[in-house]
């Protein structure tokens, strides 16, 4: 399919397109076998058994879609998962030279054309599903990002769906998939430390509050845009939406919360708190919003980790939830069991992914059903 630029009248809102919420069914999930050494230093031998572990999980309820640099990679990743018991005939091996395995942020965003008589998405053929193309540039911080911005491409060439070039003023849009949060009814949730810094790791270059807001209306089907403030430090994308707040349904939020006043995280993080009190939805409700808790700190060397419990990803059989050895992990599982009563709800210990300044959410990409 052809890399498509719209017009005004065949943007994907104006077609009847919307980026469907993460809890609908999906087709499968992307994910992008890791092999960049620096981004788990010493560990990342370690990390290829907790990508098994995700596949079995992930593949118990849809196929993988695993992305490879070359056919020697997949026969070994195959033997990773093969003895990690995953069924292979789940996975499918997608030959795409990658700079490394962030496929929440550079990996295919997928909407869906709305049911004409209802607001759930329900895609019937190939021609209901297509991805846009927002362009990935290393979160503005890291040279090697031209392999990942094409995953889209490769895609959309696989699964043979029509591709949205993604540009505003004759320049592409760098947005990435951990930087946004949808309802699936037309509300989507994204950070000014993200987005709206005037000086670090600055993805669009002079765009302001209202053209993001526009953009996101016009590519993603939305309706309603919503800005927290900021993450929590050590976050290498600078703010990233999915280690701080996401939807569990239509109408609902969990919010990490930091309680010790003590500590670095307090402060933004109870700015955030203060400002989700005068969030509407789309339809001018309140949300209701439920903490959730921060683990203590983890480190390596001298460097503070993003570990955030809202960093799970909702796939059809589980909610997979990173874990870390603390005494929260079980309050965390237990909030989140609470709101997911449709599958189960499962931790994916995370103290090692997260060395890579991220963990499940941030390697996953879901495509919906």
């Amino acid at each position: 399919m052809a890399n498509l630029k719209p017009t005004d009248g065949e943007t994907p809102a104006a077609l009847g397109y919307a980026m469907p919420a993460e809890w609908e069914k999906h087709a499968a999930t992307w994910l992008g076998w890791p092999h960049n050494e620096s981004d788990w230093p010493d560990k990342l031998d370690t990390i290829r058994w907790v990508y098994a572990e995700m596949v079995r999980k992930i593949s118990a309820g849809e196929m993988v879609r695993l992305l490879v640099r070359n056919r020697a990679e997949a026969k070994f990743a195959g033997s990773y998962l093969k003895r990690a018991n995953c069924d292979l005939k789940k996975v499918q091996f997608v030959v795409h030279p990658t700079n490394r395995g962030w496929t929440r942020d550079s990996g295919p965003i997928h909407v869906v054309r709305k049911h004409p008589t209802s607001n759930i998405q329900h895609p019937t053929s190939n021609e209901e599903t297509a991805i846009v193309h927002f362009h990935f540039n290393a979160w503005a911080k890291y040279k090697n990002w031209q392999l990942d911005t094409k995953v889209p491409e490769t895609a959309a060439k696989v699964l043979k769906r029509r591709l949205f070039d993604a540009q505003f003023n004759e320049k592409k849009i760098v947005i990435e998939g951990g930087g946004i949060e949808v309802n699936g009814r037309g509300t989507l949730l994204t950070t000014e430390q993200c987005y709206l810094h005037p000086k670090i790791q600055v993805r669009n270059p002079g765009m302001t509050r209202a053209q993001y807001d526009g953009q996101f209306k016009k590519y993603l089907g939305v309706t309603n845009v919503l800005w927290l403030a900021a993450g929590p430090v050590g976050d290498d994308t600078h703010g990233h939406i999915d280690d701080i707040c996401r939807f569990v349904n239509p109408t609902t939020l969990v919010l990490i919360k930091e309680t010790n006043r003590r500590d670095v995280n307090f402060p933004p993080l109870a700015e955030n708190w203060e400002r989700v009190q005068d969030f509407r939805l789309e339809d001018g409700s309140k949300p209701e919003v439920i903490a959730l808790p921060m683990p203590a700190p983890l480190h390596h060397k001298d460097w503070r980790l993003p570990a955030s419990y809202a960093n799970f990803y909702i796939c059809n059989a589980c909610v997979m939830v990173p874990t870390f050895n603390d005494p929260n992990d079980r309050v965390a599982l237990g909030i989140l069991g609470e709101l997911f009563r449709d599958r189960p709800v499962v931790g994916i210990h995370a103290v090692d992914l997260v060395l890579g300044f991220g963990s499940l959410h941030c390697l996953t990409q879901q495509e919906p059903a």
